[in-house]
């Protein structure tokens, strides 16, 4: 069962979950930004510069923690999210090094 936030547990992360919300644009560039940063960096929502409107932001943001992509923790009026690195790593192994991957190679060009 999901903690109280939405974070789903280890054994509830679904690979069909994890890659229908990478096959948004949106959502994967949030994935590749936050793979290429160090291990625990948080960040806020709005720091991706996505030109998306706030609902459509939230949306976004609540795919991706459903998923089990990343944990998001409340800090008074304003949001963060840390990439469960660790975490997608142990249940689906390889898979963050094809996301950045990707990145890379888009960055190449």
């Amino acid at each position: 069962m999901p903690d109280p936030e939405g974070h789903p547990t280890l054994d509830e992360m679904e690979i069909g979950a994890v890659f229908a919300a990478l096959a948004d644009p949106q959502r994967r560039k949030v994935v590749e930004e936050l793979c290429g940063e160090k291990d625990g960096v948080e960040r806020t929502c709005a720091s991706f510069g996505l030109d998306i409107s706030k609902s459509t932001l939230t949306h976004h943001f609540r795919v991706l923690r459903e998923a089990g992509l990343l944990r998001q923790v409340n800090y008074g009026n304003s949001r963060k999210v840390t990439l469960r690195r660790a975490e997608l790593e142990s249940r689906f192994p390889g898979l963050l090094d094809l996301v950045d991957a990707r990145r890379s190679r888009a960055s190449e060009r």
